[in-house]
């Protein structure tokens, strides 16, 4: 059985091990042991903050194997982005002109750097091992951020974004990057993110230029993968789709790949999900006689946070006794659920 619980300083040599099945290009799971010993710090102090209002937080997710404790993957949600340094997006407008003399009309594509997103909340870090695709892990693990988020309201804002990683070829370098960004500062798309990635992106607000760019100047090659996932990022899409996130011409800064928004309590799994308290515990046999059907289902709070994928019935107020006791619930005990 595998469950979802939060990360802690130890799991650094699990994260490095994730990290370096990605192939690059996922910004916040970087193949560097600082980095990521870091950003668990940084979950471990969000985990012990007592306060509720949203500050900026980062909370590491892990999926686990109950029996043999192997970490499969992992995911994040931001409390709070744009706090410590503004949160930069490409915006893709059109502007449109005509010539009369010429009676023609033309519609121009144009990239402006923004930071809209200043301020909102983020799903984002998203990784499960090559090994594991399979049986709705990947399912289980993003849909626990939204639980998570739901068992701690208080502490997210009320738009909620996510980033897709974007198109990179064979050679792990980004179209994008290499038709715009590469041009200003001098480095290729690996040595880019991975300096994101460890330092952040201010660098991005000291040297991009200011004036919007228009995509007809970007080589065909760029042009054509902006607004576009990775080919391995379109299930997540998929999903982020079903979540209830709409995709409003935002765009990464590095690879052009869709950053899509939605508004935090209209996310399915928060709106769906309800709270109600186990009554019951039940014995082998007895989960059709009551009902029970697959949900997903959350319990604790902060690092005592739990959520798997399961069998619950009467709306929620009974469990198989299993279950419960490989989760730690007892009668008595409050579950947020709602519908696998």
């Amino acid at each position: 059985m595998w469950h979802v619980r939060p990360a802690t300083a130890a799991d650094l040599p699990a994260m490095q091990e994730l990290a370096s099945h990605t192939g690059g290009g996922l910004t916040n799971l970087p193949p560097d042991k600082a980095a990521l010993a870091r950003r668990l710090e940084w979950t471990e102090a969000s985990f012990a903050r007592t306060e509720d209002a949203p500050d900026n937080e980062l909370y590491i997710l892990l999926l686990e194997n109950v029996a043999t404790g192997q970490i499969g993957g992992c995911g994040m949600a931001f409390s709070r982005i744009g706090a410590e340094w503004p949160f930069y997006s490409y915006k893709l407008g059109t502007l449109s002109q005509t010539s009369r003399a010429l009676g023609r009309s033309f519609a121009m594509p144009f990239l402006s750097l923004v930071t809209d997103h200043d301020g909102a909340s983020e799903v984002g870090g998203l990784f499960l091992h090559p090994a594991l695709r399979t049986d709705g892990l990947g399912k289980l693990l993003a849909r626990s951020r939204y639980l998570f988020i739901a068992q701690h309201r208080a502490r997210f804002g009320d738009k909620m974004l996510a980033e897709l990683r974007g198109v990179i070829d064979e050679t792990g370098n980004s179209p994008f990057w290499d038709g715009l960004g590469a041009k200003f500062f001098g480095m290729d798309f690996t040595e880019a993110d991975k300096f994101n990635a460890v330092h952040g992106n201010q660098f991005i607000a000291d040297l991009m230029p200011r004036h919007p760019i228009y995509t007809a100047l970007l080589p065909q090659s760029a042009q054509a993968v902006i607004g576009k996932p990775h080919p391995k990022g379109r299930a997540a899409l998929a999903m982020l789709e079903a979540e209830g996130f709409t995709y409003d011409n935002y765009v990464d800064i590095f690879d052009g790949g869709p950053t899509v928004t939605a508004r935090t309590d209209q996310l399915r799994s928060v709106r769906e999900a309800r709270v109600t308290k186990v009554l019951a515990l039940l014995a082998p046999g007895e989960e059709a006689e009551n009902a029970c059907r697959p949900a997903l289902i959350a319990s604790g709070t902060l690092r005592q946070f739990r959520c798997w994928r399961g069998l619950a019935g009467g709306d929620g107020t009974a469990l198989p006794r299993a279950e419960a006791e490989a989760m730690g619930i007892h009668p008595g005990d409050d579950i947020r659920h709602l519908e696998a």
